[in-house]
Order: structure tokens, then C-alpha cells, then sequence
């Protein structure tokens, strides 16, 4: 199993799925190299780095769970490379439509904002944690980090899936939050529209993050849906 962060986000927001799964599961949670330099598409960049780590790692018949950006390189590879695939779990995913507002302007050193845009993932602000809005903070104090996301965002923007999803015949859960603000409800039925083989459960009182917000019912969809032949 694979899981895959957010363009703000990182390997912390996998900690409850980690501790559900993880004695059932070979857990992969690489960090992706969205403030490397490199020249060309960033999206193309992180798919092929997605690649590399599972070659690298001799893996085979992954389960790929995405949020946000992890969920866009989740589409791309596993549309490249479908027989390496056996389950695509995507929740808040970019690719058709987000709100990247934040990626788009990141304000340095502004930390109130910060404070309010981490809170606007959630639907519960109280989920925007000081050590969370710390660790965003940090990141767009510097410099080099903000061009990266910036570029990232852009990247995320012009790398439109819609015509990709048809020819994905991969089995894919749906997990998206009623209140999700950056790609709302109605990403998540475009989704199921264009995906053949897509199921969708929507979670109530819930934003852009359900494996942080309520992860006890994400865990729950997650292992009904794993454990269906």
C-alpha cells in the first residue's frame, strides 16, 4: 500500500491509516520531491519518481492511495502502468478541478494567514493543529520552497485528466468530505462520472483530508472496500 500526500501535505497525515493497516500491509509512504529542481512538467516529474520508488522497491500490484496531489500522480501512473495497479483509492484529489488559492499565493511570513488557509482544509478548524500550521509555515518561509509550489500548482492546473479516466479500469474508491472547500462534492461526482469502474462515498461534516478528519470512518471504507473480492 502506497500513500501518497498532498502538495502541503506530508507523511504525518497518514499516521491513522499507518496504525490501522499496518499490521496487515506493506506500507509505503514516500516523500515526494515537490521542492526538487528540475526542469520540465512537475507532474510528469513526481510520476516518474513514483515509478522509480516502486521499481526500486520491487513492487508489484500496488494499492495506491492519494490525497490532494497524491491523488493526481496517483492517475497518472497508474493510467501509464494499469497492470501494476490493484486498487486506486483517491480522496480530495486534484486533476479535474482545486482550489489552489494557497498554492497560487503563498503569503511568507504571514502566519495568520497560514493559520486560516490550514483550517479551510477542514471542516473542523480544530483539526489545524499549532504543530500543523507550524510545519506550513515553515515551508513557506522559505524562498525556494514557495517558487517550487507555485510551479507545482500551476503544474497540478494545466494537467486536466478528464480524458484519461474512460481508459482507467482499475477498481477506484471514492472517499470525499461533504464540506471539502478545494475540491468539492461535485469534483468527487465528476470523478465517479468519468472513472468506469468508480465507487463513491461521501463523508459527512468532513473537508479535504478524511484519513486526518474522521479517520476512523475513512479506515472502515478503506478496509470494506480492500477486502471485496
Amino acid at each position: 500500500m502506497i500513500l501518497l500526500h498532498g502538495l502541503f501535505g506530508g507523511l504525518s497525515n497518514w499516521e491513522g491509516v499507518v496504525a490501522h493497516f499496518q499490521p496487515h500491509y506493506d506500507i509505503h509512504i514516500p516523500s515526494l520531491p515537490i521542492y526538487e529542481a528540475h526542469s520540465g512538467d512537475r507532474l510528469e516529474y513526481l510520476t516518474n519518481f513514483l515509478d522509480q520508488y516502486i521499481r526500486n522497491a520491487g513492487l508489484q500490484q500496488v494499492i495506491l492511495v492519494g490525497n490532494s496531489l497524491g491523488g493526481h500522480v496517483a492517475i497518472l501512473y497508474t493510467h501509464r502502468y494499469p497492470s501494476q495497479v490493484a486498487r486506486l483509492i483517491l480522496t480530495g484529489s486534484s486533476g479535474l478541478y482545486e482550489n489552489t488559492s494557497m498554492g497560487s499565493y503563498p503569503r511568507r511570513g504571514n502566519y495568520a494567514y497560514i493559520r486560516e488557509r490550514v483550517a479551510y482544509t477542514f471542516y473542523d478548524p480544530v483539526i489545524a493543529t499549532d504543530a500543523l500550521v507550524a510545519e506550513v509555515f515553515q515551508t513557506t518561509t522559505d524562498a525556494r520552497k514557495c517558487y517550487a509550489i507555485v510551479k507545482m500548482a500551476k503544474s497540478a492546473n494545466r494537467n486536466y485528466v478528464a480524458a484519461l479516466l474512460p481508459e482507467i479500469r482499475v477498481r477506484t474508491l471514492l472517499i470525499w468530505g461533504t464540506e471539502d472547500k478545494i475540491t468539492p462534492p461535485d469534483v468527487a461526482r465528476e470523478f465517479r462520472r468519468y472513472l468506469p469502474h468508480a465507487t463513491l462515498v461521501m463523508i459527512d461534516k468532513c473537508g479535504h483530508a478524511p484519513m486526518m478528519e474522521r479517520p476512523a470512518e475513512f479506515n472502515q471504507l478503506l478496509e470494506t472496500f480492500l477486502s471485496e473480492a
